[in-house]
């Protein structure tokens, strides 16, 4: 795989795409002669601290409710090592093998930062195993998100002292074995090493990069769809009218407007009920800019906190210079947990709307498509069970837009005596999402079934090729059949975003431009 570019870990401003490039290889991570420096005279600045006795929560004492308890200096070692055991108490299923990549991009990021008194050969062997591929097993729950995530990332570095496993050369493998196949050693953490690596809010941010990235497809997905289906549908363009969105100028609204506006251009299908009888569509299709827009400005939220996470120093204790170490509370996960869960309600938004047109388009009140979208219904049932299955995914995912973040149950013998729930945030949304990649893909088939009917007019260029591009993968429905294999085949289409792809190339080929407001901001991440 070929190498874009580099990224100076701790120098370079980090974002959710190159934290995925960095994890999908396209993108190689670096330590600078000025970054290695500052990571040294952190540990360095750790060390005179023990050498002085001075009390520091984390270096020489205990942790939680333990911080009264002062640690012998013969001890301070044991102690970093044990905090990685004591804590590694993670349930359940494991997060994917990406998920724990990129939440040992972030760790490396923040950490080589130079605040948090890590050894370079702790920072260096966390970078093996990125580049090797030697990526730690990391169970999906137990962390409640404040202190930092502390159970998932003590998971993720348990190797780096000789325990754990780790997913490897297409296997899961004990790290003796890794160690036996590669000749490395466990790692002696010096003092406070071991708290600087559990304590951040990594395994939060990763989901976050995660739920960027994907919800960003989702919301391109929505518009391109229900553009066809509003062809299919027959709707009014008027709607989409530039004129009406400056008069309530939110940035999401806008976009979403003009995108519809680029793919219906030069529609036949538009011009030829431009004088119907209709006065309005229904809001699934003429609110499209409003609830897209509105769920495009959660996204932009999300997108803009997550960046500045993405490159904060967020363990403790932080040491700032030889005279001031502060034990303060920037391994919160309050500021994700929140915009995490505001992303969950914007994308189920999305599927929920999504199933509203599906269900308008079996109606069979549009001229010239006929009730769930079959001509010979009776003996065949059309499309009507694939909306069954829209209401399903629909519904599980409003059972799932409870806030995490509103709830906070007391740890650490009440030390920590409110968290954020931030990881619970982060896995809801992903699981959000993953539904309403499903929902998009039922609309897709169920679009471009409805969007057959109005042949032989044609609608935008864009449209119409990806019409076009869709029948070579699923064919127009005369009769029912295993409709199952066709929904396979939509998700897959989405989750690889073929119909993004398409688009670009299209407009790309045609010389075409998005009429869209605020680009770089809702197409960047």
């Amino acid at each position: 795989m070929a190498i874009d570019r580099t990224f100076q870990f701790g120098e370079d401003h980090l974002t959710a795409s190159i934290a995925l490039g960095l994890a999908h290889g396209t993108i190689t991570g670096i330590f600078s002669e000025v970054c290695l420096k500052n990571v040294n005279a952190s540990y360095e600045r750790v060390q005179r601290i023990v050498e002085k006795g001075d009390t520091v929560y984390g270096i020489n004492t205990g942790f939680g409710p333990l911080c009264n308890t002062k640690i012998s200096k013969a001890d301070t070692k044991i102690l970093q090592s044990n905090i990685l055991q004591s804590h590694s108490v993670g349930v359940g299923e494991p997060i994917s093998k990406e998920l724990a990549k990129i939440m040992l991009i972030l760790k490396i990021h923040a950490l080589a930062k130079g605040f948090s008194g890590i050894a370079e050969t702790t920072l260096q062997r966390m970078l093996w195993h990125l580049e090797n591929d030697a990526i730690p097993v990391v169970p999906s729950q137990g962390s409640v998100g404040a202190s930092g995530d502390l159970a998932p990332l003590s998971h993720l570095f348990l190797p780096l002292i000789g325990l754990g496993k780790v997913e490897y050369q297409g296997r899961t493998i004990s790290t003796q074995e890794l160690f036996k196949q590669t000749g490395l050693k466990p790692l002696d953490l010096g003092p406070k090493e071991g708290l600087a690596l559990i304590n951040g809010t990594q395994f939060i941010a990763a989901h976050g990069v995660m739920v960027v990235y994907k919800l960003q497809h989702c919301l391109r997905h929505a518009d391109i769809i229900g553009a066809m289906m509003l062809e299919g549908l027959q709707g009014s363009m008027k709607p989409f009218f530039k004129e009406l969105h400056e008069l309530r100028p939110f940035k999401g609204n806008q976009h979403v407007a003009g995108r519809i506006r680029t793919l219906l251009q030069g529609s036949e299908i538009l011009e030829d009920h431009i004088d119907c009888e209709r006065v309005q569509d229904p809001y699934s299709l003429r609110c499209m800019p409003q609830v897209h827009g509105a769920s495009r400005n959660a996204w932009l939220h999300l997108k803009e906190l997550l960046e500045v996470e993405l490159n904060s120093v967020t363990d403790n204790p932080v040491i700032i210079n030889d005279e001031l170490t502060i034990s303060g509370g920037n391994f919160h996960g309050q500021p994700l947990a929140m915009a995490l869960d505001y992303a969950a309600l914007a994308a189920s938004e999305i599927g929920n709307i999504s199933d509203r047109r599906i269900y308008l388009a079996l109606e069979g009140n549009s001229p010239g498509v006929p009730k769930l979208l079959m001509n010979d219904t009776g003996i065949n049932s059309g499309y009507m069970i694939l909306q069954y299955t829209t209401a399903a995914l629909a519904s599980e995912n409003k059972s799932l837009c409870f806030p995490a973040s509103s709830d906070s149950i007391p740890t650490s013998l009440g030390q920590e005596d409110h968290v954020s729930m931030g990881s619970i945030s982060g896995r809801k949304a992903l699981n959000i999402i993953n539904n309403v990649e499903k929902i998009l893909a039922i609309e897709l088939l169920t679009s471009a079934q409805a969007f057959e009917y109005r042949k032989p007019l044609k609608s935008g260029i864009v449209l119409d090729e990806i019409h076009t591009f869709l029948r070579t993968k699923v064919a127009f429905a005369e009769n029912d059949r295993v409709f199952a294999d066709d929904i396979e085949k939509g998700i897959e289409i989405i989750q690889n975003h073929e119909i993004i792809d398409l688009v670009e190339s299209v407009m790309k080929e045609k010389e075409l431009t998005w009429d869209a407001p605020h680009l770089d901001e809702f197409e960047t991440y």
